[in-house]
């Protein structure tokens, strides 16, 4: 397995998930964070990201590695970057240190397969066929003649990231180890809401 950090700057942010191979745009601005990805760009460019939880400082113990692909420094201050999902990692504990920003001794064992360039062909075509239902009833819009166009892995963790379900249903998938395990939960999870709308449809009539 490739050699990543095991002491990250982490990035905690509620509501925001996501996964290797899939691209995350953030507009840095407080100055904790401009700290943290000016430390993390001159060093190797990597960092973590980890949804907060509700309740003071605590994190959810499984997070995302990723690298800055973009860097763009805006004349009022903040950066604008890109960060590419690498690998998924495991929180051990908190480090302390005198910086602004959080870091964390994490581990990448578990989620090994990540970082594997292929994977076996597994059948989606019921999950695709829920997932466009799904948005259309929820007003969004997808280019799914591009969507097509990403591998296996891309199209599972993109529509785990942009699906519009609660917090800890997308930490659910994201602790999901395998691209199997994220399969089932996203069809499961999606099939509810669709049971459920239809439900409240027919109730309502």
């Amino acid at each position: 397995m490739k050699k990543f950090p095991e002491v990250i700057p982490v990035f905690p942010l509620s509501g925001v998930i996501y996964f290797p191979k899939t691209n995350l745009p953030l507009n840095i601005f407080e100055q904790r964070y401009l700290d943290l990805v000016n430390d993390a760009y001159n060093k190797d460019k990597l960092m973590g990201m980890v949804q907060s939880k509700k309740e003071g400082e605590s994190v959810y113990e499984i997070g995302c590695l990723g690298k800055i692909s973009e860097y763009q420094k805006s004349k009022d201050g903040r950066i604008l970057i890109n960060l590419t999902g690498i690998s998924r990692f495991k929180i051990l504990k908190e480090i302390s240190n005198k910086k602004l920003y959080r870091e964390f001794r994490v581990d990448y064992q578990k989620f090994d397969k990540d970082i594997e360039s292929t994977i076996n062909e597994i059948d989606t075509s019921s999950l695709m066929k829920k997932s466009k239902t799904f948005f259309k009833r929820n007003g969004l819009l997808l280019n799914w003649r591009e969507f097509e166009k990403l591998d296996p892995t891309q199209k599972i963790n993109t529509l785990a990231m942009i699906a519009p379900v609660t917090n800890e249903e997308k930490q659910k998938l994201l602790e999901a180890v395998s691209i199997e395990d994220k399969i089932d939960t996203l069809e499961s999870i999606i099939s509810f809401y669709l049971f459920e709308t239809s439900f409240n449809n027919q109730t309502i009539q």
